[in-house]
């Protein structure tokens, strides 16, 4: 999965808690800028954990059960998951180095 793959409420728990490996998920909206801004380095850096980590991204819009449950109050809200529980948590534009050093946290 070398690209974000969109998820849903209705597949949440089975692309996500159910992963075998750590799953990067950007809670965004289309209307949202700095979503937009962080897009591009969610793709480089699924490009670069391609095998290790899945990348998924949930529309806030129109997955509001799951936005909810995990108190997606602003976004982009990133989670990553492992063994099916949240290990990181960033609200609003970050750069590269931060989430990669979430990511590499998550895969140790």
């Amino acid at each position: 999965m070398s690209k974000p793959t969109p998820v849903e409420d209705k597949n949440f728990d089975q692309l996500v808690l159910k992963a075998s490996r750590p799953v990067l998920v950007d809670f965004w909206a289309t209307w949202c800028r700095p979503c937009q801004m962080v897009a591009p380095v969610i793709d480089e850096l699924a490009k670069e954990y391609d095998g290790r980590v899945d990348f998924l991204k949930l529309d806030v819009d129109h997955n509001q059960e799951t936005a909810g449950k995990y108190n997606v109050m602003s976004i982009p809200t990133i989670m990553i998951f492992k063994g099916g529980q949240p290990v990181a948590h960033t609200v609003g534009f970050r750069g590269k180095a931060d989430l990669k050093r979430n990511l590499e946290d998550a895969l140790a």
